[in-house]
């Protein structure tokens, strides 16, 4: 496998297609936001032998290493492009040769975050993940950035963020505030206290529990309206399917971040429900963030 030499700042994965154009644009104005580098990784499967079965031995073909220069020529450019009159980030170049998915897997572990297109080159529809984007989905160490083409949202738009009191979804509560604060917006918090389909059954006075999940959402935010006392926060609560609630949110806002996992009113295994819905769904950008595991 080669090995990547630069895993700090923000990577995006380009492949060429418009998709990773718009994740490297993207990712351009964050890094200028956050004076963070960047760095444009296209990874190139190296072709196998048909007998004896293999990766080829005597180097990777010129067309091959051709099309990765192009690929990331392209994707530079896009950087000059998406920078406006302001200064340009510092930019990263690189291209591995190896298998697509175990690299980004392993380049997740120490970058500040991971950018990628919802669909590369190799998908076969908009309305699905490709199969990079969805693997970085559910394995990927800290947050991943997923981004559509085609939808610019205005530049008021609201952050969506949503909070269920779990480790990731403070995580993610904690980047959306920034996140907002940053580009100068309201944050929406949106909390689904329970699925609306249980409650027949256990009998529940829905304006009472409304109203202490309210309270319960005032202060899990409080500590973050306190560090950002310039970021307007509207509070949601909802008893229904938290997914669909997101993703309507999110035909309005220019951003939505979920944690990975979550509990109580979002499922128990949120990537497995909600959160992959959202990112599936969503007409906008997402960001997953999956709590780092703690040093040793």
């Amino acid at each position: 496998m080669s090995q990547v030499r630069t895993t700090t700042g923000i990577v995006v994965a380009v492949d060429g297609s418009v998709e990773a154009d718009a994740a490297v644009a993207w990712a351009t104005h964050e890094a200028i936001m956050r004076n963070l580098p960047i760095t444009l990784l296209h990874v190139v499967t190296p072709l196998e032998t048909g007998w004896p079965t293999g990766p080829l031995t005597d180097g990777i073909p010129s067309w091959q290493a051709d099309a990765a220069q192009e690929i990331i020529t392209r994707a530079r450019k896009v950087v000059d492009s998406s920078r406006g009159e302001g200064a340009s980030p510092e930019v990263h170049t690189e291209i591995a040769y190896s298998k697509v998915i175990p690299t980004l897997i392993d380049v997740t572990k120490d970058c500040w975050m991971m950018v990628v297109g919802a669909t590369g080159l190799g998908a076969l529809g908009r309305l699905l993940l490709g199969s990079v984007s969805t693997s970085l989905l559910h394995h990927a160490h800290g947050p991943l950035a997923i981004i559509r083409a085609g939808r610019d949202a205005a530049p008021d738009a609201p952050v969506v963020v949503g909070i269920d009191g779990s480790r990731a979804s403070e995580t993610a509560t904690a980047l959306a505030f920034d996140e907002a604060s940053r580009r100068g917006v309201p944050l929406v918090a949106l909390h689904a206290w329970i699925d609306v389909g249980v409650m027949p059954l256990l009998n529940m006075d829905r304006s009472d529990y409304e109203r202490q999940a309210d309270e319960v959402l005032a202060e899990r935010l409080a500590g973050y309206q306190e560090q950002y006392p310039d970021v307007t926060v509207e509070r949601r609560v909802v008893a229904d399917q938290p997914a669909r609630w997101l993703v309507h949110a999110a035909e309005q806002a220019q951003l939505v971040v979920v944690g990975s996992r979550g509990r109580g009113g979002f499922a128990s295994q949120l990537l497995g429900s909600v959160g992959s819905t959202v990112a599936q769904a969503a007409k906008t950008s997402v960001i997953v963030v999956r709590p780092r595991p703690a040093s040793k």
